[in-house]
């Protein structure tokens, strides 16, 4: 049994600090995570403008929980300096929220910085994913293993300069000993290494997702897909990487070599980061060709970057207000807010059922949830909508009751949409089906445990 947490009775952080509000001001909400918001602040005394994570620490309900939250401060302390990896400015706790003020990345993430330049070619691939594996070898050197390397996780302080990219979430990072062996399943399905499936693992795990990172930028698909999520742990594990299909015919010969030795299946085998770095495609004055690549990455990139962006959907607002019961009683609660029996959810009825259930949003912000989980733009929210805004929420991909609701949704068990086939899949099906589809799929992406045998 998890113990609860009396919140008002412990310090998180383990002292007493500062209040937040008289050093800085809290300003527009820059994103959202399982924990908590990121928002924009600026301290008082010089200006200067920062990010600010505010993890309520009503989520914090083990005492697991709370020393995840210690342990991502204390490496982000630990890695300061690094000129890819975000700087910490300092942590605060009052009553209800731990906020950990670092340095403001305001230039957007990776791929859509790719995507809006247009013009892409290897040498560039190579300069991001010197900078992605530089992190890597900081970060192992120091005794650090991040297991949660994405794309989504690296931002740009400036979106002028590539060079300024930042590795910002260490939310799932942990210390290691030299030869210590990890079992616990963490990651993404698309990025995972088989050893993490496997639950015995160590910091070789990282280099095996940047080499899925470094495929993706070449290719705009990862590498490990299938018609299930365990279709991906099973393609994962079994390791073979098209270098058949478009655009790899046209890809150098050094760059297949080098994913070919990040996603060697046998950890001890595989390169460490630092050989990585020492690979004559990433090294200085490298041999990463500088012609640009078939536009068509580009576009699948784009597919593959709005397809995450499904899952990040600002569709967390319901489940806020919402207890296990409530949660495992979603029809129940579609039914008792949709008053005329339609089908669907207009916006009165969606506050009605709000005010009904306790919540407190106002009518501006039910008014932007309604306009991200209404995918089909029909004005209301039918049922596949509703989930997909619902379990989306919180850390509910933890709850076991959900694995049983996943199976009761996907009636036709049709799993998996590849990248490709996203755009002719949401015009031949029902749109919503396809979005609900997608985000079920993915919905567990930070415990993947859920869906091993």
């Amino acid at each position: 049994m998890r113990r609860a947490i009396d919140h008002q009775a412990q310090y998180v952080l383990g002292h007493k600090t500062p209040n937040i509000l008289e050093l800085y001001t809290l300003g527009r909400k820059l994103g959202q995570g399982q924990f908590g918001v990121t928002y924009l602040c600026t301290e008082i005394s010089t200006g200067i403008e920062y990010a600010c994570k505010s993890i309520s620490k009503r989520k914090l309900i083990c005492k697991e929980d709370v020393e995840d939250v210690r342990r991502e401060i204390q490496i982000m302390h630990h890695l300061a300096g690094h000129k890819n990896i975000v700087t910490i400015k300092g942590a605060y706790e009052d009553p209800f929220f731990v906020h950990i003020v670092m340095e403001l990345c305001s230039g957007g993430e990776l791929f859509d910085r790719i995507i809006q330049r247009g013009h892409y070619t290897e040498r560039k691939a190579a300069e991001l994913t010197k900078i992605i594996v530089g992190v890597v070898e900081a970060c192992h050197s120091l005794g650090v293993m991040h297991r949660d390397l994405k794309p989504e996780n690296f931002l740009l302080v400036n979106k002028d300069d590539d060079f300024s990219l930042k590795a910002i979430d260490f939310g799932l990072s942990v210390f290691f000993k030299p030869g210590e062996v990890f079992t616990d399943v963490v990651g993404s399905p698309y990025y995972v290494a088989p050893e993490v499936l496997l639950k015995c693992y160590g910091p070789e795990a990282d280099v095996w997702t940047a080499g899925v990172i470094l495929y993706i930028l070449l290719s705009g698909v990862p590498p490990f897909w299938a018609e299930t999520q365990q279709g991906i742990f099973d393609a994962v594990l079994k390791g073979y990487v098209d270098f058949d299909s478009d655009p790899w015919p046209l890809i150098s010969d050094s760059a297949k070599d080098l994913i070919q030795k990040m996603l060697c299946s046998q950890p001890s085998e595989r390169l460490t980061a630092h050989e990585v770095l020492c690979h004559p495609w990433i090294c200085e004055n490298g041999v990463a060709p500088d012609k640009a690549l078939d536009p068509a990455v580009l576009s699948r990139l784009k597919q593959f970057s709005a397809m995450n962006k499904l899952k990040k959907m600002a569709l967390r607002v319901i489940a806020e207000s919402l207890s296990e019961e409530e949660i495992a009683g979603l029809r129940e609660m579609f039914t008792a807010m949709d008053t005329d029996n339609s089908g669907a959810i207009t916006f009165d009825e969606l506050k009605a059922g709000l005010r009904s259930y306790g919540s407190t949003l106002k009518d501006t912000e039910i008014r932007d949830l309604m306009d991200a989980a209404d995918v089909d733009n029909s004005g209301t929210i039918d049922y596949g909508e509703f989930i997909a805004a619902t379990v989306h929420l919180n850390k509910l991909e933890r709850e076991e009751h959900l694995v049983a609701a996943f199976r009761y949704f996907d009636k036709d068990n049709s799993g998996y949409i590849t990248v490709d086939e996203l755009q002719q899949a949401c015009t031949e099906h029902n749109m919503t089906d396809v979005l609900l589809e997608d985000i079920i799929r993915e919905v567990d992406q930070d415990n993947v445990s859920h869906f091993l045998p």
